[in-house]
């Protein structure tokens, strides 16, 4: 997660979604790499706990910066994961589920 922050991606995202995923930057540098799974859930719990959701494409943005960093198996969870989560909403519209609990 080296230079993260300077990813134009995130230059339109709330600053309160920014301050919290910069906590949990720090975090995951602590966190060792086969964890990080269970990091980003967490996350998702935490958010929520502040009345904070990810929109599909803020989810897709930072799952990419994560990945960058991740071991190869880690990387191929996350794909399975994604590609659940499409299958699920392709299913039912109305369930706003996504591999890693965002929205």
């Amino acid at each position: 997660m080296n230079n993260w922050k300077e990813d134009p991606r995130l230059k339109g995202m709330d600053s309160q979604k920014l301050d919290m995923l910069d906590e949990f930057a720090e975090r995951v540098k602590r966190t060792p790499k086969h964890n990080l799974i269970s990091s980003l859930l967490s996350l998702n719990m935490e958010a929520q706990a502040k009345g904070i959701s990810f929109s599909d494409s803020e989810t897709e943005i930072i799952v990419s910066i994560l990945a960058a960093d991740m071991p190869p198996q880690e990387r191929k969870k996350i794909d399975m994961l994604k590609m659940f989560s499409k299958q699920l909403t392709g299913r039912k519209k109305n369930v706003s589920i996504n591999a890693f609990c965002f929205h």
